[in-house]
Protein backbone atom coordinates (compact mmCIF):
# COMPACT_ATOMS: atom_id res chain seq x y z
CA UNK A 1 0.00 0.00 0.00
CA UNK A 2 1.28 3.42 -0.78
CA UNK A 3 1.76 6.36 1.78
CA UNK A 4 -0.92 7.91 -0.28
CA UNK A 5 -3.31 5.32 0.83
CA UNK A 6 -1.77 4.97 3.92
CA UNK A 7 -2.40 7.91 4.95
CA UNK A 8 -5.49 8.32 4.12
CA UNK A 9 -6.41 4.94 6.09
CA UNK A 10 -5.14 6.31 9.02
CA UNK A 11 -6.55 9.63 8.65
CA UNK A 12 -9.96 7.82 8.84
CA UNK A 13 -9.39 5.05 11.72
CA UNK A 14 -7.53 8.47 13.97
CA UNK A 15 -10.68 11.39 13.00
CA UNK A 16 -13.44 9.21 11.99
CA UNK A 17 -13.46 10.70 8.92
CA UNK A 18 -12.51 11.24 5.21
CA UNK A 19 -9.66 13.62 4.42
CA UNK A 20 -10.73 16.22 1.85
CA UNK A 21 -7.49 16.40 0.38
CA UNK A 22 -4.16 14.50 0.73
CA UNK A 23 -0.81 15.95 -0.48
CA UNK A 24 2.46 14.37 -1.02
CA UNK A 25 5.97 15.58 -1.28
CA UNK A 26 9.27 13.55 -1.97
CA UNK A 27 12.39 12.63 -0.33
CA UNK A 28 15.74 14.21 -2.13
CA UNK A 29 19.13 12.71 -3.17
CA UNK A 30 21.95 15.38 -4.32
CA UNK A 31 23.72 14.17 -7.53
CA UNK A 32 26.52 16.75 -6.26
CA UNK A 33 27.14 19.69 -4.82
CA UNK A 34 27.73 18.71 -0.90
CA UNK A 35 27.97 21.70 1.99
CA UNK A 36 27.76 24.17 -0.99
CA UNK A 37 24.66 25.44 -0.27
CA UNK A 38 25.05 27.26 3.07
CA UNK A 39 28.53 28.67 1.46
CA UNK A 40 25.78 30.43 -0.94
CA UNK A 41 27.14 27.59 -3.66
CA UNK A 42 25.57 25.40 -6.53
CA UNK A 43 23.08 22.05 -5.44
CA UNK A 44 22.30 19.48 -8.07
CA UNK A 45 19.45 17.26 -6.47
CA UNK A 46 16.61 15.30 -7.79
CA UNK A 47 13.75 14.43 -6.06
CA UNK A 48 12.46 10.54 -5.39
CA UNK A 49 9.81 8.37 -5.80
CA UNK A 50 9.87 7.80 -2.16
CA UNK A 51 7.10 10.61 -0.55
CA UNK A 52 5.67 11.57 2.38
CA UNK A 53 1.49 11.78 2.25
CA UNK A 54 -0.30 14.25 4.21
CA UNK A 55 -4.00 13.85 4.63
CA UNK A 56 -5.69 16.59 5.66
CA UNK A 57 -9.71 17.91 6.98
CA UNK A 58 -10.57 21.20 8.35
CA UNK A 59 -10.96 21.23 12.20
CA UNK A 60 -13.03 23.77 14.28
CA UNK A 61 -9.98 24.75 16.19
CA UNK A 62 -6.29 24.07 16.58
CA UNK A 63 -4.12 21.47 15.25
CA UNK A 64 -3.86 17.59 15.56
CA UNK A 65 -2.02 14.89 13.86
CA UNK A 66 -0.92 11.52 13.75
CA UNK A 67 1.95 9.59 11.74
CA UNK A 68 2.38 6.17 11.72
CA UNK A 69 4.80 4.42 13.63
CA UNK A 70 4.05 6.97 16.41
CA UNK A 71 1.48 6.64 18.95
CA UNK A 72 -1.42 8.69 19.17
CA UNK A 73 -2.25 11.89 18.16
CA UNK A 74 -0.64 15.34 19.08
CA UNK A 75 -2.58 18.24 19.42
CA UNK A 76 -1.38 21.83 19.61
CA UNK A 77 -3.00 25.49 19.65
CA UNK A 78 -1.74 28.88 19.00
CA UNK A 79 -0.40 29.12 22.96
CA UNK A 80 1.96 25.84 21.74
CA UNK A 81 3.58 27.82 18.90
CA UNK A 82 6.79 28.56 19.41
CA UNK A 83 9.92 27.16 19.20
CA UNK A 84 10.19 24.20 21.84
CA UNK A 85 6.39 24.21 22.08
CA UNK A 86 6.03 20.71 20.49
CA UNK A 87 8.67 18.87 19.95
CA UNK A 88 9.54 15.32 18.34
CA UNK A 89 7.84 14.27 15.13
CA UNK A 90 5.56 16.57 15.38
CA UNK A 91 8.02 19.59 15.70
CA UNK A 92 8.18 19.76 11.90
CA UNK A 93 4.43 19.45 11.73
CA UNK A 94 3.99 22.10 14.61
CA UNK A 95 7.16 24.39 12.61
CA UNK A 96 5.29 24.69 9.44
CA UNK A 97 2.08 26.16 11.53
CA UNK A 98 4.49 28.39 13.07
CA UNK A 99 6.13 29.66 10.28
CA UNK A 100 3.24 30.41 8.12
CA UNK A 101 1.40 31.90 10.53
CA UNK A 102 4.30 33.97 11.91
CA UNK A 103 4.91 35.43 8.07
CA UNK A 104 1.25 36.35 8.32
CA UNK A 105 -0.87 33.62 7.16
CA UNK A 106 -4.40 32.83 8.20
CA UNK A 107 -3.48 28.95 9.00
CA UNK A 108 -6.74 26.92 9.06
CA UNK A 109 -7.07 24.89 11.90
CA UNK A 110 -7.04 21.16 10.67
CA UNK A 111 -6.68 17.44 11.53
CA UNK A 112 -3.36 15.78 9.91
CA UNK A 113 -2.40 12.08 9.11
CA UNK A 114 1.00 11.37 7.96
CA UNK A 115 2.75 8.44 6.18
CA UNK A 116 5.61 8.03 3.96
CA UNK A 117 7.81 5.54 2.35
CA UNK A 118 10.99 8.01 2.67
CA UNK A 119 13.89 6.24 5.08
CA UNK A 120 14.31 8.04 7.89
CA UNK A 121 17.67 8.89 9.22
CA UNK A 122 19.54 8.11 6.09
CA UNK A 123 20.31 11.80 4.89
CA UNK A 124 17.79 11.47 2.25
CA UNK A 125 15.34 14.40 3.74
CA UNK A 126 12.79 12.60 5.21
CA UNK A 127 11.93 15.73 7.59
CA UNK A 128 11.79 18.38 4.56
CA UNK A 129 9.70 15.93 3.12
CA UNK A 130 6.93 16.53 5.86
CA UNK A 131 7.17 19.95 5.94
CA UNK A 132 6.55 20.45 2.28
CA UNK A 133 3.90 18.05 2.23
CA UNK A 134 2.21 19.65 5.23
CA UNK A 135 3.01 22.84 3.73
CA UNK A 136 1.17 22.52 1.13
CA UNK A 137 -1.81 21.17 2.11
CA UNK A 138 -2.57 24.10 4.73
CA UNK A 139 -2.01 26.35 2.03
CA UNK A 140 -4.71 24.60 -0.26
CA UNK A 141 -7.00 24.08 2.58
CA UNK A 142 -7.17 27.51 3.61
CA UNK A 143 -7.09 28.98 -0.04
CA UNK A 144 -3.55 30.61 1.03
CA UNK A 145 -1.92 32.67 -2.00
CA UNK A 146 1.64 31.72 -1.02
CA UNK A 147 3.87 30.91 -4.46
CA UNK A 148 6.13 27.81 -4.19
CA UNK A 149 9.11 29.76 -3.74
CA UNK A 150 7.53 31.05 -0.55
CA UNK A 151 6.78 27.65 0.74
CA UNK A 152 10.22 26.81 0.48
CA UNK A 153 11.53 29.38 2.43
CA UNK A 154 8.82 29.10 5.28
CA UNK A 155 9.70 25.32 5.33
CA UNK A 156 13.22 25.77 5.92
CA UNK A 157 12.61 28.22 8.44
CA UNK A 158 10.34 25.95 10.24
CA UNK A 159 13.19 23.45 10.65
CA UNK A 160 16.14 26.59 11.13
CA UNK A 161 14.10 28.31 13.98
CA UNK A 162 11.35 25.63 15.39
CA UNK A 163 12.90 22.22 15.25
CA UNK A 164 16.21 23.48 15.52
CA UNK A 165 18.27 22.32 12.85
CA UNK A 166 20.71 24.58 10.97
CA UNK A 167 20.21 22.93 7.72
CA UNK A 168 20.42 24.98 3.90
CA UNK A 169 17.56 25.52 1.35
CA UNK A 170 18.33 22.84 -0.83
CA UNK A 171 16.04 19.75 1.09
CA UNK A 172 12.73 21.97 0.84
CA UNK A 173 13.79 22.99 -2.56
CA UNK A 174 13.95 19.74 -4.09
CA UNK A 175 11.43 18.36 -2.39
CA UNK A 176 8.80 21.66 -3.55
CA UNK A 177 10.32 22.53 -6.71
CA UNK A 178 11.70 19.37 -8.43
CA UNK A 179 10.11 18.29 -11.99
CA UNK A 180 9.73 14.38 -12.92
CA UNK A 181 12.93 13.56 -15.47
CA UNK A 182 15.39 16.32 -14.35
CA UNK A 183 17.71 17.77 -11.68
CA UNK A 184 16.96 20.74 -9.99
CA UNK A 185 20.25 22.72 -10.44
CA UNK A 186 19.78 25.44 -7.52
CA UNK A 187 22.04 28.86 -6.97
CA UNK A 188 22.09 29.07 -3.67
CA UNK A 189 22.56 32.52 -2.78
CA UNK A 190 19.96 33.62 -5.58
CA UNK A 191 17.85 30.92 -5.43
CA UNK A 192 17.12 30.48 -9.13
CA UNK A 193 16.65 27.66 -10.47
CA UNK A 194 16.92 25.52 -13.59
CA UNK A 195 15.50 21.95 -14.78
CA UNK A 196 17.86 19.94 -15.92
CA UNK A 197 17.42 17.11 -18.33
CA UNK A 198 18.35 13.89 -16.54
CA UNK A 199 16.36 10.79 -18.20
CA UNK A 200 19.04 7.96 -17.09
CA UNK A 201 16.25 5.63 -18.16
CA UNK A 202 16.81 6.74 -21.86
CA UNK A 203 20.25 6.40 -21.32
CA UNK A 204 20.26 2.85 -20.14
CA UNK A 205 21.59 4.06 -16.75
CA UNK A 206 19.86 4.01 -13.45
CA UNK A 207 21.41 5.65 -10.39
CA UNK A 208 21.40 3.04 -7.52
CA UNK A 209 21.20 4.23 -4.61
CA UNK A 210 22.70 2.86 -1.27
CA UNK A 211 21.41 3.39 2.03
CA UNK A 212 24.71 2.05 4.07
CA UNK A 213 22.54 2.10 7.40
CA UNK A 214 25.46 3.20 9.24
CA UNK A 215 24.69 5.29 12.64
CA UNK A 216 25.39 8.80 12.31
CA UNK A 217 28.37 9.69 14.62
CA UNK A 218 28.44 12.75 16.08
CA UNK A 219 26.62 14.80 12.86
CA UNK A 220 25.35 17.39 14.93
CA UNK A 221 28.26 18.62 16.48
CA UNK A 222 30.49 18.07 13.18
CA UNK A 223 28.15 19.41 11.14
CA UNK A 224 27.94 22.82 13.14
CA UNK A 225 32.12 22.57 12.92
CA UNK A 226 32.22 22.41 9.38
CA UNK A 227 29.85 25.20 9.16
CA UNK A 228 31.94 27.11 11.37
CA UNK A 229 34.67 26.67 10.04
CA UNK A 230 33.47 27.89 6.43
CA UNK A 231 32.51 30.85 7.74
CA UNK A 232 35.71 31.95 9.60
CA UNK A 233 37.57 31.08 6.53
CA UNK A 234 34.89 33.72 4.68
CA UNK A 235 35.79 36.09 6.79
CA UNK A 236 39.38 35.53 7.24
CA UNK A 237 39.10 35.98 3.16
CA UNK A 238 37.27 38.97 3.27
CA UNK A 239 34.13 37.31 1.19
CA UNK A 240 30.29 37.07 1.96
CA UNK A 241 30.59 33.75 1.26
CA UNK A 242 33.04 30.96 -0.11
CA UNK A 243 31.36 30.59 -3.42
CA UNK A 244 33.01 34.23 -3.99
CA UNK A 245 36.38 32.78 -3.91
CA UNK A 246 38.38 30.36 -6.32
CA UNK A 247 41.37 28.28 -6.10
CA UNK A 248 43.67 31.28 -5.99
CA UNK A 249 42.66 31.60 -2.12
CA UNK A 250 44.64 28.04 -1.03
CA UNK A 251 48.04 29.61 -1.02
CA UNK A 252 46.88 32.14 1.47
CA UNK A 253 45.46 29.05 3.89
CA UNK A 254 46.59 26.01 5.39
CA UNK A 255 45.68 23.46 7.56
CA UNK A 256 41.98 22.09 8.01
CA UNK A 257 40.98 25.33 6.82
CA UNK A 258 42.58 24.74 3.26
CA UNK A 259 41.23 21.46 3.31
CA UNK A 260 37.44 22.42 4.01
CA UNK A 261 37.90 25.84 1.39
CA UNK A 262 39.29 23.67 -1.06
CA UNK A 263 36.31 21.43 -0.84
CA UNK A 264 33.88 24.30 -0.87
CA UNK A 265 35.78 25.90 -4.20
CA UNK A 266 36.25 22.53 -6.37
CA UNK A 267 32.63 21.16 -5.49
CA UNK A 268 31.29 24.58 -6.78
CA UNK A 269 32.95 23.87 -9.82
CA UNK A 270 32.27 20.19 -9.95
CA UNK A 271 28.40 21.40 -9.72
CA UNK A 272 29.29 24.09 -13.04
CA UNK A 273 30.84 21.19 -14.65
CA UNK A 274 28.17 18.15 -13.98
CA UNK A 275 25.51 20.83 -15.30
CA UNK A 276 27.00 21.39 -18.43
CA UNK A 277 27.84 18.13 -19.53
CA UNK A 278 23.67 17.04 -18.55
CA UNK A 279 23.08 19.87 -20.56
CA UNK A 280 24.49 18.44 -23.54
CA UNK A 281 23.40 15.07 -22.92
CA UNK A 282 26.12 13.84 -21.37
CA UNK A 283 25.26 11.85 -18.37
CA UNK A 284 28.21 8.94 -18.30
CA UNK A 285 30.41 12.22 -18.65
CA UNK A 286 29.61 13.22 -14.93
CA UNK A 287 30.49 10.24 -13.15
CA UNK A 288 34.05 11.07 -12.51
CA UNK A 289 32.89 14.10 -11.33
CA UNK A 290 30.81 12.38 -8.83
CA UNK A 291 33.89 10.34 -7.59
CA UNK A 292 36.05 13.07 -7.19
CA UNK A 293 33.35 14.62 -5.17
CA UNK A 294 33.48 11.48 -2.87
CA UNK A 295 37.18 11.83 -2.58
CA UNK A 296 36.65 15.54 -1.60
CA UNK A 297 34.62 14.93 1.13
CA UNK A 298 36.80 11.94 2.35
CA UNK A 299 39.99 14.02 2.08
CA UNK A 300 39.21 17.37 2.36
CA UNK A 301 36.43 17.87 4.21
CA UNK A 302 36.67 14.74 6.57
CA UNK A 303 32.34 13.60 6.29
CA UNK A 304 32.49 10.22 5.36
CA UNK A 305 32.67 6.96 7.38
CA UNK A 306 34.53 3.21 6.48
CA UNK A 307 30.86 1.66 5.34
CA UNK A 308 30.54 4.65 2.86
CA UNK A 309 33.86 4.77 1.57
CA UNK A 310 33.54 0.91 1.15
CA UNK A 311 29.85 1.15 -0.87
CA UNK A 312 31.75 3.30 -3.10
CA UNK A 313 34.99 1.70 -4.02
CA UNK A 314 32.57 -1.79 -4.43
CA UNK A 315 30.51 0.50 -6.62
CA UNK A 316 33.45 1.74 -8.79
CA UNK A 317 35.16 -1.93 -8.54
CA UNK A 318 32.13 -3.13 -10.39
CA UNK A 319 31.26 -0.99 -13.21
CA UNK A 320 30.01 2.11 -11.91
CA UNK A 321 30.90 4.94 -13.75
CA UNK A 322 31.06 7.10 -10.78
CA UNK A 323 30.15 6.80 -7.25
CA UNK A 324 29.80 9.33 -3.87
CA UNK A 325 28.43 10.18 -0.74
CA UNK A 326 25.28 12.02 -0.54
CA UNK A 327 24.06 14.12 2.24
CA UNK A 328 25.54 15.70 5.08
CA UNK A 329 27.99 12.75 5.79
CA UNK A 330 28.94 10.59 8.60
CA UNK A 331 26.51 7.99 7.57
CA UNK A 332 23.97 7.97 5.05
CA UNK A 333 23.92 6.86 1.53
CA UNK A 334 25.41 6.82 -1.75
CA UNK A 335 25.14 7.30 -5.35
CA UNK A 336 26.35 5.11 -7.87
CA UNK A 337 26.24 5.54 -11.48
CA UNK A 338 25.81 2.34 -13.29
CA UNK A 339 24.60 0.61 -16.22
CA UNK A 340 20.65 -0.30 -15.71
CA UNK A 341 21.42 -3.84 -16.27
CA UNK A 342 24.33 -3.83 -13.99
CA UNK A 343 22.26 -2.55 -10.71
CA UNK A 344 21.28 -5.66 -8.76
CA UNK A 345 25.19 -7.35 -9.62
CA UNK A 346 26.34 -3.79 -8.18
CA UNK A 347 23.73 -3.79 -5.16
CA UNK A 348 25.29 -7.70 -4.41
CA UNK A 349 28.69 -6.50 -4.50
CA UNK A 350 28.35 -3.87 -1.81
CA UNK A 351 26.24 -6.30 0.13
CA UNK A 352 28.92 -8.54 0.56
CA UNK A 353 31.35 -7.16 0.82
CA UNK A 354 29.37 -5.17 3.80
CA UNK A 355 28.50 -8.91 4.99
CA UNK A 356 32.22 -10.05 4.57
CA UNK A 357 33.56 -6.55 6.49
CA UNK A 358 31.03 -6.90 9.60
CA UNK A 359 29.10 -4.16 8.52
CA UNK A 360 24.91 -3.88 9.22
CA UNK A 361 23.40 -4.95 5.99
CA UNK A 362 22.70 -2.02 3.42
CA UNK A 363 19.34 -1.51 1.43
CA UNK A 364 19.55 -0.74 -2.17
CA UNK A 365 17.01 0.71 -4.45
CA UNK A 366 17.39 2.79 -7.96
CA UNK A 367 16.09 6.37 -7.85
CA UNK A 368 13.98 8.11 -10.11
CA UNK A 369 13.86 11.78 -11.00
CA UNK A 370 10.57 12.27 -9.89
CA UNK A 371 8.14 15.28 -9.39
CA UNK A 372 7.90 17.39 -6.17
CA UNK A 373 5.05 18.33 -4.05
CA UNK A 374 2.13 17.19 -5.71
CA UNK A 375 -1.85 16.73 -4.66
CA UNK A 376 -2.98 13.30 -4.87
Amino acid sequence: MTPIARASRLFSSAFGAAPAAVWAAPGRVNLIGEHTDYNDGYVLPFALPQVTAAAVLPASSGWSVCSEGQDGTVSFDPSDLKPGGVTDWAAYVAGVVWALRDSGADVPPARIAIASDVPIGAGLSSSAAIECAVMAALCSLGGLDLSAEAQVRLAQRAENEYVGAPTGIMDQSASTLSRAGHALFLDCRTLSVEHIPFDVAAAGLSVLVVNTNAPHRHVDGEYADRRAVCEAAARTLGVRALRDVGPEVFSRLDGVALRRVRHVVTENQRVLDTVHLLRSGDIRGIGPLMTASHKSMRDDFEITVPEVDTAVEVALENGAYGARMTGGGFGGCVLALVDASRASAVASAVAEAFASAGFTAPDSFVATPSQGVHRV
